[in-house]
């Protein structure tokens, strides 16, 4: 059996004592808030606006789609809600930028390991894999022109 995508409706479920459909009516992205009181017993208001001209990109870490606050923390989402908003620093509603089909992203990284299922968007300016046209891949670079480098340097 596939071991599916964790996704913002599947991760964030009520506590145990409640059947999951009971946040049924609660969208995606404003389940967070619901688990955060529950699970951490603190009180948190999902915002009421969106911040203008904000948006985060979703990245698949570790078999979640995740996506990351400016304060540093990150929540899991999804792409049937493309927004997310923090409840950790209070940021308000940004807007969530998705791959156009995230299934295929999904399918793409079914063959490995759940833990091993990472993607990030080639547009996200954080993703580490990215290389932006006029610069060189450090994999390719020449290591011992480096070290002839360094020792030019150094003299």
């Amino acid at each position: 059996m596939q071991i599916p995508v964790e996704r913002a409706e599947t991760f964030y479920l009520p506590p145990s004592a409640r059947r999951p459909e009971d946040w049924s009516a609660i969208p995606p992205a404003e389940r967070v808030f619901r688990w955060t009181e529950q699970r951490q017993q603190r009180r948190v208001v999902p915002p009421t606006g969106f911040i203008i001209g904000q948006q985060a990109y979703a990245r698949i870490n570790h078999n979640r789609w995740v996506a990351d606050c400016p304060c540093g923390s990150a929540q899991v989402v999804s792409p049937a809600d493309p927004r997310m908003a923090c409840t950790e620093c209070g940021l308000g509603w940004v807007r969530l930028v998705f791959p156009d089909d995230p299934g295929a992203v999904e399918q793409s990284v079914s063959a490995d390991l759940p833990h091993l299922r990472n993607w990030w968007n080639f547009d996200d300016p954080t993703n580490p894999y990215r290389v932006v046209q006029g610069e060189t891949d450090p994999e390719d670079e020449d290591p011992e022109a480096d070290d002839a480098r360094f020792a030019e340097e150094t003299l």
